[in-house]
């Protein structure tokens, strides 16, 4: 029975150390995981989240450029569609990103993202994002990926955040693919694609 309970909490602990630790970096900003806004699945009130969101408009702007990547795996196109924004403190922004599926099959991925510096993640809230959710991009489609966010006015009481003018918003989209009879797989209902030996991906048929 000892034997079975730690192979078993071993298994539940395989699979729930994803979702913890994306829980864990969202809330603290742990690792350059932006924070999950008061208004997007919080506990604060609408009231709260409205009182951050006043411009400091005797606050210097600061800089956010944007950044994108894709999995080697993934035949995307995924670039953003502004180079940068400058925003004070307690004020939104909106920007997008632009996704286009370059193969002849429907494919569906997931992004992750980060912000650099590290110590500004904390204050980096997003409203709307597209990230960690499931993204279908059918064979040649081209879609604009929209992420609301604003800078929280705490950062300007943080010491380590002194001399910090520019920050750094960077997504990387991830792949999961079909089975060729158009089945989903895997353990968690999902076929990884890989590359062969000649350089072709497995998993989607006559895509190079």
């Amino acid at each position: 029975f000892y034997t079975i309970s730690i192979i078993l909490g071993t298994v539940a602990f395989s699979y729930g150390s994803v979702p913890m630790y994306k829980m864990i970096c969202q809330t603290t900003g742990w690792g350059g995981q932006p924070v999950r806004t008061h208004g997007a699945g919080g506990t604060s009130t609408d009231e709260d989240l409205a009182s951050r969101l006043i411009p400091v408009t005797d606050a210097p702007r600061i800089r956010v450029t944007f950044s994108s990547s894709v999995s080697d795996v993934l035949p995307w196109k995924f670039v953003p569609q502004q180079r940068e924004v400058r925003v004070l403190p307690g004020e939104t922004a909106l920007a997008f990103y632009t996704a286009t599926n370059n193969s002849e099959h429907d494919i569906i991925g997931v992004a992750t993202y980060s912000v650099t510096p590290a110590q500004v993640a904390p204050y980096f809230s997003k409203i709307q994002c597209f990230c960690f959710e499931e993204q279908r991009l059918n064979a040649g489609e081209t879609v604009d990926m929209p992420v609301f966010f604003y800078l929280d006015p705490d950062l300007l009481n943080d010491l380590n955040m002194k001399g910090i003018e520019t920050v750094t918003l960077n997504y990387t989209f991830f792949s999961k693919f079909p089975f060729p009879d158009g089945r989903w797989g895997g353990a968690d209902g999902w076929a990884e694609a890989k590359y062969d030996q000649n350089g072709q991906l497995k998993g989607i048929p006559n895509v190079s």
